[in-house]
């Protein structure tokens, strides 16, 4: 479990530097803007691109700190009076968040393999291009290793775990 919590944490690692990538990229075109009087080509392109990777990046590292947004009113009721039951419905919340990430994994897969096949590139051929498929396979790295996490999760607390609750969102 230690190497897992590593990958997840590498991976939002990665995802810190990519902001830090993004905020200089930005900070470059200001700076060209105002000093050149032009932008640089692709900054918004290539930012839009960035942040669904950054989100996907860092996403099983918020799930392993239980950081996603939800309500924990109910279910620290419940796990203080039924915590079998509690840690019963914290399962079924990483089993629906584990299929809901491996759908939207499969659809990733497949515009992976679209646009990794077919050479499709982000840009203005003739001055600046980027393939398509590097930001594709981050967002399906991490939505695997988010998936995975999930299930992790859920097999924890089908296990005799506690429930999850009190991510700090309260």
């Amino acid at each position: 479990m230690r190497g897992w919590a590593k990958l997840g944490d590498g991976l939002a690692v990665l995802s810190t530097l990519l902001i830090a990538a993004l905020m200089v990229l930005i900070c470059a075109d200001a700076f060209a803007r105002n000093i050149f009087g032009g932008s640089l080509p692709l900054v918004s392109e290539l930012g839009a691109s960035l942040l669904v990777v950054i989100v996907y990046l860092a996403l099983a590292t918020t799930i392993r700190h239980n950081r996603l947004a939800r309500t924990d009113v109910f279910m620290a009721w419940l796990a203080a009076e039924r915590p079998r039951a509690a840690a019963l419905l914290s399962a079924v919340y990483d089993l629906i968040g584990a299929v809901l990430l491996a759908l939207i994994g499969w659809a990733g897969v497949l515009t992976l393999a679209r646009d990794f096949a077919g050479g499709k590139y982000l840009g203005i051929q003739g001055v600046l291009t980027f393939p398509l498929w590097p930001f594709g396979a981050a967002f399906v790295i991490g939505l695997a290793v988010a998936c995975i996490q999930f299930l992790l999760q859920a097999l924890h607390a089908l296990r005799g775990g506690a429930a999850r609750i009190g991510g700090g969102l309260e």
